[in-house]
C-alpha cells in the first residue's frame, strides 16, 4: 500500500492492479487532505493508514481504480466505507454530487493518465 500525494503514473496503478485483483486497484481518498492511499487489500486497510497519518474518518471515501479503462467506467464508488448514515450516506456509493465531483478532482490531479 501507498499514499499518493503527488502524481503517480497510470502504468504504477496498472502494476498494483496486477499484483493484487487483477483489473482493480482499491483506493481511500481524503477529500480534505487531497491525498490517497491505494493498493490495500480491503479498503479498511487504506482508511487506518490515512486515520495514521492524521486524516478525519468524515472526510474518506472509499472507491475502486480500473486502470483498463480511459471512459467514466475508470472510477467506481462502491465501498462499504461508505456507508454513514449519519453524513446522510445510506448506501455504499457516494450520493453527494459535490462529494463525488471533488473525488473525481483529486483522483485527476493525483493520477497521471
Amino acid at each position: 500500500m501507498l499514499i499518493v500525494r503527488n502524481r503517480i503514473p497510470l502504468a504504477e496503478l496498472r502494476t498494483l492492479a496486477e499484483e493484487t485483483f487483477g483489473n482493480l486497484v482499491k483506493a481511500v481518498v481524503d477529500v480534505e487532505r487531497r491525498v490517497m492511499a491505494v493498493g490495500g487489500e480491503l479498503h479498511a486497510d487504506e482508511e487506518s493508514i490515512l486515520l495514521e497519518e492524521g486524516s478525519s474518518q468524515q472526510n474518506l471515501w472509499g472507491i475502486n481504480l480500473y486502470p483498463e479503462f480511459s471512459d467514466e467506467r475508470w472510477i467506481e464508488f462502491d465501498s462499504v466505507l461508505n456507508i454513514r448514515p449519519s453524513q446522510g450516506n445510506r448506501g455504499r456509493g457516494v450520493d453527494d454530487p459535490e462529494a463525488r465531483k471533488v473525488i473525481l478532482a483529486i483522483v485527476g490531479e493525483l493520477v497521471a493518465r
